[in-house]
C-alpha cells in the first residue's frame, strides 16, 4: 500500500532546469539501500550543497520561501538517465508528492506511479508560466486535484492534465502493484482451492 493521492495545495517549488537526470536527483552513492527512507538527504545533492557540505543558498530547496513545498515544477525530460527507482524515493522522502513538467522519461514516469508520486505532464508554456509565477512570488501555492485532473497556479490559472485511468484509480485508492493484487485475495484463494 502507498499513501492515497487525492488533492494537494502547497507551496510550489520551481526547478528551472531541463533534462534533470536521475543521477542529479539522487547520486549513485545513495543506491546501496533498499529502504525508501533517508534518501531525502541526498536529493539534488550536487546542487544543494557546496564542496564543504554547506547549503547553496540560492538553490530552491534551500530557500526558506520554498521549504515544505510538496509540488516540484521542473523543465522538460525530467527523470531522464538511469532507471533508478531511488530517484522517486528520494523525492518522496524529502516530502514531494507531485512533479509537474512538460515531459518525463518513461521509466521515471512509471516509477512515480508505482510509488504513489503523481507525475503531471503539462504543455511547456503552462509549465513556464507556473515556474515564472513561483520565481516572481516565492512561496506561492500550487493546487493539484487528481479527481478533476487540474493544476491551479499561484495566480489562479487552471490547467487540465491527462492521466491513465488505471493509474489514477491506483493513486486515488493508494494501491501499488502488491496492494492491487491483495484486493483480489479472496478470488485468488478460491481459485487455488478449486484448482
Amino acid at each position: 500500500m502507498i499513501g492515497k493521492f487525492v488533492s494537494l495545495s502547497t507551496v510550489g517549488v520551481p526547478l528551472d532546469r531541463g533534462n534533470v537526470d536521475t543521477d542529479a536527483i539522487i547520486p549513485a552513492r545513495y543506491l546501496k539501500t533498499l529502504k525508501r527512507t533517508g534518501l531525502g538527504a541526498g536529493l539534488f545533492f550536487a546542487w544543494r550543497y557546496d564542496a564543504d557540505g554547506a547549503e547553496v543558498p540560492d538553490f530552491p530547496l534551500n530557500r526558506p520561501e520554498f521549504r515544505g513545498g510538496r509540488v516540484l515544477v521542473a523543465g522538460e525530460n525530467f527523470g531522464c538517465g538511469s532507471s533508478r527507482e531511488h530517484a522517486v524515493w528520494a523525492l518522496m522522502d524529502f516530502g514531494f508528492r507531485a512533479v509537474i513538467a512538460p515531459s518525463f522519461s518513461d521509466i521515471f514516469h512509471n516509477n512515480c506511479l508505482k510509488n504513489g508520486m503523481l507525475p503531471v505532464t503539462l504543455p511547456e508554456a503552462q509549465v513556464r508560466s507556473l515556474i515564472d509565477a513561483l520565481l516572481t512570488a516565492p512561496g506561492g501555492k500550487v493546487a493539484v486535484d487528481l479527481p478533476e485532473q487540474t493544476v491551479r497556479g499561484p495566480g489562479g490559472d487552471a490547467y487540465r492534465f491527462a492521466i491513465d485511468p488505471f493509474a489514477k484509480k491506483c493513486l486515488l485508492e493508494g494501491l501499488d502493484e502488491i496492494g492491487l493484487t491483495l484486493t483480489y485475495a479472496a478470488e485468488i484463494d478460491r481459485h487455488e482451492r478449486e484448482a
